[in-house]
């Protein structure tokens, strides 16, 4: 196991990628932050209360829900997956929408959120935030707009983010 960010990296990540949103989205007008659950909404939250405090905006948030839209959803001797809770209390209809996960590894997740969003209405743009991307195991064309930092890996190896939160640390490590 070898650590990637401990607490302190972490947190200057998250500052740098709130400081990377404001410098593009400014007032943030007609912009939304949504977190893909269950992993991904750790990492949203904390940009969302991190936004907050350093603007002084409230800017809309949503956790979103892929369960159902995933492509393996179906699939014999796929474990089954539990849906967590979809909120989103806004239209995105013409929004620029800031989707947030933790891992970006094969690209699947975001493209079933992706689908998924179609659902809340149909977005100005969608952006990609995600803290690791684990960019040479890609299976689709999909590439984050902000990234934390990004990590060669081969196959057997994973990658696991600690929020103090859940698990009583802020770290994120690979494991081999």
């Amino acid at each position: 196991m070898k650590t990637l960010l401990d607490t302190k990296q972490l947190d200057i990540t998250l500052h740098r990628l709130a400081h990377q949103l404001i410098e593009n989205h400014l007032q943030f007008k007609d912009t939304v932050i949504i977190g893909i659950q269950p992993r991904g909404v750790w990492l949203s939250d904390r940009m969302a209360e991190l936004l907050g405090r350093i603007t002084g905006q409230k800017i809309p948030y949503g956790k979103l829900d892929i369960t159902f839209y995933r492509d393996d959803v179906h699939q014999a001797g796929q474990e089954m997956n539990v849906p967590s809770q979809t909120d989103v209390p806004f239209s995105i209809e013409d929004k620029n929408v800031i989707l947030i996960d933790d891992v970006l590894h094969t690209g699947r997740t975001i493209r079933s959120a992706m689908d998924a969003l179609i659902d809340f209405g149909r977005p100005k743009g969608v952006e990609l935030l995600v803290l690791i991307d684990r960019r040479f195991s890609r299976e689709l064309p999909i590439q984050p707009d902000y990234v934390g930092q990004t990590v060669d890996t081969i196959i057997t190896q994973k990658v696991k983010v600690y929020w103090n939160e859940k698990d009583g640390k802020d770290e994120v490590v690979l494991i081999d």
